[in-house]
């Protein structure tokens, strides 16, 4: 059985997804011990491991953990073994393809933490790392290569800000071996000036990488030879249909390869805000989830859509694994212009079909009341 799980704060919810309908049913929901911010299942596809922080606060109250869940036969959550506290907020975790780590990235102070994943499959110890580990500015995913061999640390970067300089962003490629990481390559074209990546996915039977570029609003292909990524980027596309008119808090996103490697598609999100007689109500931008045809021969992408989830900032999205059906998650709910005044449009999970030509056919909006926090991740496991 197909699940979604989606958050809400520290509330993450199961649904089931009924493909043959393109629908979710809601389900049970679960409490995790923070505010959750990312998740990844195990190889089995039986446990979910989760991480939870609260953004923005510190103090000796506030904690940060690493939880092992486990998914029944319905796709219900249960706890699985007692979390283990993580020592800053998480911002990604994932698990190498033996299940054996996980791995946790961390943007602010920059660090990776690794932890063994013990027989029965609760948590075990974390993993001591060399001080010298090369972790960049800015971590925002940290994935294992395709051959489990090296791990990539995605690291964004920040903009010039004020008198400020620009942060510059890199792929930082780390070997892990028996749970330590050691430093690889870097990769950071231009010095990694001009060069903001968030995320990244693998192609399904080719050496291609997908990485979107937040801070540029690109979309870059990079070839790899086994765990050797290229130095620079084979192609780069625009992720924008407007990439002349690029409003403030203008934002590349999440990419994901199509299950049958055919497509790829990476999500656009604006939220600035005006003031509108004392409301603040979106001030513009493309919020969208942008597809593309791959190129089977050269893994060039080309563009084919911009599909409008009706909501605002998709953080997160996922494809089911027959490919038929992609879901996105908006994170919060925004205030729009309505004739003279403002209408609110709820938080989402907007349901796509996904066609045989890798267009999105919209086809349901579910609301989804966040209640003054953000719908920060959301996911499906098959």
């Amino acid at each position: 059985m197909t699940g979604l799980y989606s958050s809400v704060g520290e509330q993450l919810t199961h649904y089931v997804v009924d493909v043959g309908n393109y629908a979710l049913h809601r389900q049970n929901t679960v409490t995790l011990p923070a505010p959750v911010q990312y998740a990844w299942p195990h190889p089995s596809k039986r446990f979910l491991y989760v991480v939870s922080g609260h953004r923005g606060k510190s103090g000796p109250d506030v904690k940060h953990y690493l939880t092992a869940l486990r998914v029944d036969e319905t796709g219900a959550l249960h706890e699985h073994g007692p979390s283990q506290s993580l020592p800053q907020r998480p911002l990604h975790v994932s698990l190498d393809a033996t299940g054996s780590y996980a791995l946790v990235a961390y943007n602010d102070p920059a660090g990776v933490t690794v932890h063994r994943i013990d027989a029965d499959h609760t948590i075990g110890a974390q993993v001591e790392q060399p001080a010298d580990l090369d972790v960049g500015i800015f971590p925002h995913q940290i994935l294992m290569m395709p051959g489990n061999r090296d791990a990539i640390l995605v690291t964004r970067g920040n903009d010039a800000a004020g008198r400020k300089p620009e942060d510059p962003g890199a792929l930082k490629v780390m070997c892990l071996e028996d749970g330590v990481l050691h430093n690889v390559a870097s990769i950071a074209p231009g010095g990694g000036y001009g060069f903001g990546p968030r995320h990244l996915d693998f192609h399904p039977t080719q050496p291609w990488v997908y990485v979107s570029l937040e801070r540029q609003n690109k979309l870059q292909m990079y070839e790899r030879d086994d765990d050797v990524l290229a130095a620079t980027p084979k192609f780069e596309k625009d992720l924008l249909a407007e990439p002349d008119n690029v409003r403030p808090r203008q934002l590349g996103g999440t990419v994901h390869v199509h299950p049958g490697g055919r497509y790829v598609y990476a999500a656009n999100r604006a939220d600035d805000t005006t003031d509108v007689e004392g409301t603040p109500v979106f001030a513009g931008g493309e919020n969208s989830i942008a597809a593309y045809a791959i190129d089977p021969g050269s893994g060039e992408p080309e563009l084919i859509q911009h599909a409008d989830p009706q909501s605002f900032h998709v953080r997160t999205f996922a494809i089911e694994p027959g490919g038929r059906m992609l879901v996105a998650a908006s994170i919060m709910p925004m205030q729009v212009r309505d004739g003279g005044g403002a209408r609110l449009v709820p938080a989402a999970l907007t349901v796509f079909r996904i066609g045989d030509d890798g267009r999105l056919a919209y086809m349901r909006k579910y609301d989804v009341a966040t209640n003054g926090k953000h719908q920060f991740w959301m996911g499906i496991v098959g």
